[in-house]
This record gives structure tokens, sequence and C-alpha cells, in this order.
């Protein structure tokens, strides 16, 4: 028989997570709060696998709950059976459930794998922006080569625009989030990734890195401006174009990507447009004299 100060336990630690659960209901989570078409897709992926685990869930904590009620110490009336050992309809309901929920989950995750890949262009009306991202120790270099600028820890686009990124690193493997509008995607020095996002809002969203980087990693950050519209994106072009910054070569790349911390946002108002491949062709070099070397 269970004891009672065991079922007790079990009861109250049910009624702590309960009243944590309500308490925590109120935080805003950015991936249930999408702001962006892939994002919707991913929280309703989220919600329906939670969803299916939560048949087999629920019952399981309510049955612990019911068994710890039922055989306590002081309950003198539970029916005692030390001879039971086997039940053909237990057997079938315990095994043939998690089966159907495992193969339903496992097509809906390869769909949606294919559906959601970072890669794969968003269909839209509307010709997609290309930002070329670098991750540097420890901030975002965002780069425009149609538009022939670029930013530190800062980027912007119209509502309703499909943005393919072109991502890589400067240093160490990264990772490229903005948790409102969809994947992350790693950042990988000598190496070119690709994700495309679009927003449905306008709105200013957070970006972050997800993938530990070293010291600065906690405050490697940006924010994600989504305009309204094309005019207001225009705006925010022409005052970057005003900046007397500039990253005319790999020179002037590489003093700004000297490791710092906590660093404001910056504008450069003329960029080299080949920049994104000569960073990743830069280790490319370096790999095939060590290569040689050897």
């Amino acid at each position: 028989m269970i004891s009672k100060n065991y079922s007790s336990k079990i009861i109250k630690n049910f009624f702590l997570f309960t009243s944590c659960a309500t308490l925590l209901s109120g935080c805003e989570s950015a991936l249930l709060n999408p702001k962006g078409q892939i994002a919707l897709q991913q929280r309703s992926l989220i919600l329906t696998a939670f969803c299916l685990m939560l048949i087999v869930v629920i019952p399981a904590i309510f049955m612990t709950i019911l068994f710890a009620w039922k055989y306590r110490e002081t309950n003198i009336n539970a029916k005692y059976s030390p001879n039971w050992s086997h039940s053909n309809k237990i057997e079938a309901v315990v095994w043939t459930i998690p089966i159907i929920i495992v193969l339903f989950l496992s097509i809906l995750s390869w769909k949606s794998t294919h559906e959601l890949e970072p890669s794969r262009p968003i269909r839209s009306n509307v010709r997609p922006i290309e930002i070329d991202v670098v991750s540097l120790d420890w901030k975002w270099l965002f780069i425009y080569p149609k538009q022939g600028f670029a930013t530190i820890n800062q980027i912007a686009f119209p509502v309703n625009t499909p943005i393919l990124f072109k991502v890589t690193s400067n240093s160490v493997m990264n990772s490229f989030f903005i948790p409102q509008l969809g994947s992350q995607i790693y950042a990988m020095a000598g190496m070119q990734t690709k994700l495309n996002l679009i927003a449905n809002q306008p709105g200013v969203y957070d970006g972050i890195s997800s993938n530990f980087s070293g010291l600065g990693f906690s405050n490697m950050k940006f924010k994600t401006i989504v305009t309204r519209n094309n005019m207001e994106f225009e705006k925010w072009i022409i005052n970057i174009k005003n900046s007397k910054n500039v990253i005319n070569n790999m020179k002037d790349f590489e003093n700004i990507a000297i490791p710092s911390k906590d660093d404001p946002v910056k504008y450069f108002s003329k960029v080299d447009p080949n920049l994104f491949l000569k960073v990743i062709e830069k280790f490319k070099m370096n790999h095939k004299i060590h290569h040689k070397n050897r």
C-alpha cells in the first residue's frame, strides 16, 4: 500500500505545478506570439504536437493521482490483488494509442520539415529583399548588397515582403534567430546558409544569437524593424545613406570585426558589394594554405 505521506506529497506537487503554470501563463513567449508566415506554421506544429502528447500525459497524471488516493494507507476498502499480472485489454490500450500518436507525429514532422525548409523561397508576388548576415564577436553585421549599405545590430524591411538572408560567420559558429518571424539558422565560417522569412505585421522584433559563442554572447542582440510600407523603408535607407561610415575593403571590415561587447546600432552608407563573399573566401583560402603546409 502507498503511505499517506507519499500520496499527500503527490497531490501537493500536482497543485504546486498547476499554480505555477497558471501564474506563468501571463508571460509572453515569442514563439507563441508569431508575426510572420513561417512562425505561424511553426507555432501550429508545436501546438499540434503538444496536444497529441497530452493524450498520453494527462491520463498518466490523472491515474497517478487517482491510484495514490485510492490505495492510500488509510483506505481499508481498496481491493488488493497480489496475484494479478496481465490484461490483454490494458496491453492493447497501452501500446496502440502511443503507436498511433507516434505515426501521426512522424508523418506531420516529415511533411512540415519539407514545407518549412529554411532555404525554400517564400511564394509571393513581391520581389524578395536580400540581406547578407555576418556573425562577428559579438555583434551582427548586416549587408544590403543591392542597396549598397550595411548596418550593425539593426535591420529593416517592409511588411509582407519576402526576405532572403544569406548567413555566414567571421569567427566561431553562431545561430541567427528572430523568434517571432521563424526559423533559426546556423552561421558558420567559410560557409553560407540561407533563411527565408516574411513578416505579416509591422513592428519592432527582437533578434538574438541562439548559440553560445563566448563572453559577449548574452548581449549579442539586434532589432528587426518591419515597416508599414515601402515609403517608411526608403526613409530608413535615406537615414543610413547620410552616415559618414563606410566599408570599402577588407581592412575596414577587419577593424569592425574586432571583438567587442554591447555594441550600439551603427550605419555604413557605403559597403563593398562583394564583402560577404570575401569573408567566406577568406576562410577557404586559409584552409587551403593550412592543408598545403601540412
